[in-house]
């Protein structure tokens, strides 16, 4: 596995009169932690999303590796493009078996021969119409397969996680994780149902993806717990976990440490890097200071939608402008320098909404 770089170029979602991101640009490098801050309702969220398929930008462009996202699946478009003519070559076969003068005539003879069926053959027109119904067919096909979605996002080796749990409670901490590897499980549904070699290795290899993530983010040891019975803390991490099983090279973490207690929050630190040393790059969204300061490598700002500042997390911290963005104006200066200097007493500043 081989971490990917994010390229975010000009990007803005609107929805109907409101602005929600602004055309924001920004990089992330191979093998890199950033974090993104910002007041609630700044667009950090909406921008995931954008990045993720979750909403379309109406504006802008999203890389993967230099890679526009939907031409990752440039092959598939094309692949259905040649279904479409082969639907359309289909049709005309069709129509040609109804005039076996076609093959022996001249082109200008041919074409006379067509205008004589489609007068005095009934079938032949129907033949032309089935033809086109297959090919316009098969057009929308390649019109849906060639959409930036979630799925195909995934796909191209993108995972992430919410702000608000999205688990199985039901289900094991071990059968929540198996589900992130769906994407690897290769055998059709026949070799599913028929329990063919091929479905039984690729359910050997998804088990053994669950165990290594579960590993990974330290709940191997309550894996056949159900989920709904672990702390709010590993379910957290559990959300995490499955996002892993998918196998990405960028990680998308939305607010990792939302409900966590400090210790378990500062506790992140340690995963994000190593997850960082499995070869994966992390884009996080967060509010608690500490854990950024003490994960990130660079740090944007997302305000009103726009991008505020862009650095080091000294040079963002420092920031007047970051500090007016979280704090306020120059009355209420004094103490926003003290919080964005001190990152203990601006851990937690609440949920976000943008």
């Amino acid at each position: 596995m081989s971490a990917a770089s994010l390229n975010v170029r000009e990007v803005s979602v609107v929805f109907g009169g409101l602005t929600a991101v602004d055309r924001v640009s920004f990089d992330v490098r191979a093998g890199s932690i950033v974090a993104m801050i910002g007041p609630n309702g700044a667009g950090k969220t909406t921008l995931f999303n954008a990045i993720t398929g979750v909403h379309a930008p109406s504006a802008g462009s999203v890389h993967l590796d230099g890679q526009p996202m939907a031409a990752v699946w440039d092959r598939l478009a094309w692949s259905n493009l040649s279904v479409t003519a082969a639907a359309a070559g289909a049709g005309a076969a069709v129509v040609a078996g109804f005039l076996p003068a076609w093959t022996a005539a001249t082109a200008h003879a041919g074409f006379a021969a067509v205008s004589q069926a489609f007068i005095h053959s009934p079938a032949v027109p129907w033949a032309a119409l089935a033809g086109l119904g297959l090919g316009a067919a098969a057009g929308v096909f390649a019109w849906r397969q060639s959409r930036l979605t979630p799925d195909r996002v995934a796909r191209a080796g993108v995972s992430r996680t919410f702000q608000n749990l999205r688990l199985f409670r039901d289900l094991s901490v071990f059968d929540n994780v198996r589900l992130g590897a769906h994407r690897h499980l290769g055998a059709r549904s026949l070799a599913a149902a028929l329990r063919l070699p091929a479905h039984r290795r690729d359910e050997h290899l998804a088990r053994q993806r669950a165990h290594a993530a579960l590993r990974l983010v330290g709940l191997d040891h309550v894996a056949h717990r159900a989920a709904g019975h672990l702390s709010y803390g590993h379910q957290r991490r559990l959300e995490i976990a499955r996002a892993l099983a998918l196998g990405p090279r960028l990680l998308l973490l939305d607010e990792p440490a939302a409900g966590m207690n400090p210790a378990e929050a500062e506790a992140l630190i340690p995963l994000i890097r190593t997850i960082r040393d499995h070869g994966i790059t992390v884009l996080l969204i967060e509010h608690h200071m500490r854990l950024v300061m003490g994960v990130a490598e660079r740090v944007i700002v997302l305000a009103s939608g726009s991008v505020l500042a862009d650095g080091t997390p000294a040079e963002v911290r420092a920031d007047p402008r970051v500090i007016e963005a979280y704090l306020g104006r120059d009355e209420q200066a004094a103490p926003g320098a003290q919080a964005a200097s001190n990152p203990t007493a601006a851990s937690r500043t609440g949920a976000d909404h943008g």
